[in-house]
């Protein structure tokens, strides 16, 4: 059994690589900020004006390795705010100076110093240089704002990874190679998906075939919610601030938001769909015949990230969700969360994803509404999740600001984890609006809202599934299904052409390549292009009435008919729907 945690080791490892740093660029004024981990190893920020290369990166490793030889012990100080600001200033070691005058007065303060090397850290620590693993990799840098504060200013934040054997370096470094080949970025533009412009920061331009992905996502929705008696409603992009002061958006989550002024009245672009169908639901008298009342809005919505933190489809400022939200009375909570999961969880099937995490995420500290509304609405989600029969966690804390959640997260091909589906339970806006039904009775009363996504954000989703299936698409949603190619273009190529239209007049997605290249070169191309299937057409195809149909991923091809091949196709197109559904 190792002596140390992983973590304690990585944390150990942080502060060697910032000594590494220190030795290898004496003549350098570097400021050092924080050195944390994270999931499978550690960075450092620093703040320099020469900028680290790749070359500089593999001499911090090999220092870090001769510091490791040399068994310097990391000895452990506490000291006094007076002493620490002293010690720290006296090195001119601003960003140190900053964090410690935030400290909470009457906190115990604490140094390692490792050699000539001292870090302002609460620890725990190893013991000496010499216990720390020699399977050490530094892996890059990037630019991160001080304090993540788009405001102050860019450090350089070097990136490494560390295990305690060699098998599980090996192993992550691996890993790290199949999702770099794997990144939807990288895959987006490969395959001339879609693209990122800094005309419109975190706003992806979808290609055409992109957009097909893009829409069949939305429509293969579409398709569940007609079986699942939901509403599709359309509703505005911008509305009055007054609105958003009503849903509590305002005072929640503003910092997140866009305004703009018009007829010196301020509005704000909507960063989530919630309110506009409150505000639906409150322009006519409803019944409790009525419930549930399904609104599906695929409006696209807007929100403000930091620069920092947009990264490709997975985190933007404008993007779709498959959203809904479901009026019911309590009654039929349970029922209609039940109805639910089994929704999500056959959308996973389909997508083929296996493994699923449920979360139920509870009451966040910034929240509306008094204790004992939320205490009933954790209490019926917790009843319907332990009605489902399906294994959960609780999240403390995770929940929106106007209710608690039930979280869904699932893991792709590379086991890496996913935030889909998001099953909200919401008193808070039904009292905001002041919402009423009748019940039978003839009172009004006020309904119950759960708000829905079960893909989430469509971009989000688009990346997630391009890496999981690693750019190539089932059939039924990819934008090319197949390439039909004459083996010689001239004598084949009217074959090819009727063999096209009837494909397309099926409603498959097929087109011709008649280049003057060779059928070695054109492989490669659609291989690489990863469409799923190519069909060679010559002299013995068009005599059989059959093709040679070669898979992507596939070393050779087989002669098929095209009666087979039509059958084929059918079944493969077939998957636009769910097993259950069909």
């Amino acid at each position: 059994m190792a002596k140390y945690d992983i973590s304690t080791v990585r944390h150990s490892m942080a502060h060697l690589m910032a000594q590494s740093i220190q030795q290898l660029f004496p003549n350098e004024q570097i400021q050092f900020g924080i050195g944390p981990t994270i999931e499978n190893g550690f960075y450092y920020d620093i703040e320099m004006e020469y900028r680290l290369t790749e070359d500089d990166l593999k001499k911090i490793e090999v220092k870090m390795l001769e510091l490791i030889k040399a068994q310097t012990p990391l000895i452990r100080r506490v000291v006094s705010r007076e002493e620490a600001l002293s010690l720290f200033s006296g090195k001119n070691q601003d960003l140190k100076v900053e964090l410690i005058k935030e400290l909470p007065e009457g906190e115990e303060i604490s140094c390692y110093e490792q050699g000539d090397f001292i870090d302002l850290c609460r620890g725990p620590h190893v013991e000496n240089t010499g216990e720390l693993p020699r399977f050490v990799k530094v892996m890059h840098t990037a630019g991160a704002y001080w304090r993540g504060d788009s405001d102050r200013q860019m450090l350089q934040r070097i990136y490494a990874t560390c295990f305690n054997d060699k098998k599980q370096l090996k192993e992550y470094l691996t890993f790290l190679e199949e999702a770099k080949k794997r990144d939807h970025r990288k895959l987006g533009k490969e395959l001339e998906l879609f693209v990122m412009d800094p005309s419109a920061p975190a706003s992806p331009f979808f290609m055409p075939k992109g957009a097909f992905v893009y829409n069949e996502l939305i429509e293969f929705m579409r398709r569940i919610l007609k079986r699942a008696k939901y509403d599709e409603v359309i509703t505005p992009q911008i509305a009055d601030s007054a609105l958003w002061h009503t849903s509590g958006h305002y005072d929640h989550y503003k910092e997140n938001m866009f305004f703009t002024n018009i007829d010196k009245r301020e509005f704000a672009v909507k960063p989530m769909n919630c309110p506009m169908a409150m505000m639906m639901f409150k322009h006519f008298k409803h019944s409790y015949r009525e419930l549930p009342l399904r609104y599906a809005d695929f409006g696209r919505i807007h929100r403000y990230e930091k620069s920092g933190s947009v990264s490709g489809l997975t985190r933007v400022r404008t993007f779709v969700q498959d959203d809904a939200h479901i009026f019911v009375t309590m009654d039929q909570v349970q029922q209609e969360i039940r109805e639910l999961m089994d929704i999500a969880f056959m959308v996973y099937e389909h997508f083929n994803f296996t493994d699923v995490q449920v979360n139920l995420s509870t009451r966040p500290e910034k929240r509306c509404g008094d204790d004992a509304t939320w205490d009933k609405a954790e209490g019926d989600l917790k009843a319907a999740l332990d009605a489902s029969g399906r294994p959960y966690e609780i999240d403390e804390g995770d929940g929106a600001f106007y209710g608690p959640k039930i979280d869904i997260k699932v893991f792709d091909a590379l086991k890496r984890s996913h935030q889909l589906t998001t099953i909200q339970l919401d008193f808070q806006l039904p009292e905001r609006f002041d919402l009423k039904y009748t019940e039978e009775s003839g009172d009004e009363v006020r309904p119950v809202v759960i708000h829905r996504a079960i893909l989430g954000s469509i971009e989000r989703f688009f990346g997630i599934l391009l890496e999981h299936v690693a750019g190539a698409y089932p059939f039924w949603i990819a934008p090319e299904q197949a390439v039909i190619v004459p083996i010689k273009s001239e004598l084949h190529l009217e074959h090819c052409k009727k063999i096209q239209n009837e494909f397309e007049a099926m409603g498959f997605r097929v087109r011709i390549d008649d280049r003057n290249e060779s059928m070695g070169f054109k492989t490669r191309q659609i291989q690489k292009a990863k469409i799923p299937f190519m069909i060679a057409v010559g002299d013995k195809e068009i005599e059989e009435d059959a093709v040679n149909l070669r898979a992507y991923g596939a070393k050779y091809g087989k002669q098929v008919s095209l009666v087979e091949l039509k059958a084929m196709f059918l079944e493969l197109n077939a998957e636009k729907l769910p097993k259950g559904l069909r």
